[in-house]
């Protein structure tokens, strides 16, 4: 049995509600976020808590908003998932358990080489003043 998510957030919509609590993806090239240039912290649409910088945004090519590191240390929690026959790690934010995407280690043009494949509908965005 998986982890139940409180949903905190009573604003959501039913995509949002989808992803967060029920692993689903959104579709590629499709999502708010994709082409979000702004600077600021990008956040769990469920509980606010910050999750990536945008600093470590960057364009994959894959679809959806990535990143190649996480804001701060405890920020994600990293967990295997063999879920539809693949062999992958689920980010979940690591205040709530929320999905978020998942990660991948496939890009070496990063410092990290790690790229961060997450769901718009999982992001709130919160933009810095210049």
């Amino acid at each position: 049995m998986g982890l139940v998510v409180k949903q905190v957030n009573p604003d959501l919509t039913d995509q949002q509600k989808d992803v967060l609590f029920n692993k689903a993806t959104d579709a590629p090239f499709t999502g708010d976020f994709l082409h979000n240039e702004k600077t600021g912290m990008y956040t769990c649409a469920n509980c606010g808590k910050a999750l990536f910088d945008s600093k470590t945004k960057f364009d994959s090519g894959s679809g959806w908003p990535s990143f190649y590191d996480f804001a701060t240390k405890g920020a994600v929690k990293l967990v295997p998932d063999n879920s539809h026959g693949m062999n992958r790690i689920e980010v979940i934010c690591a205040n709530c358990g929320a999905h978020l995407g998942h990660l991948f280690n496939d890009a070496p043009q990063t410092p990290t080489g790690n790229r961060y494949c997450i769901n718009s509908s999982s992001l709130g965005f919160t933009a810095k003043d210049k």
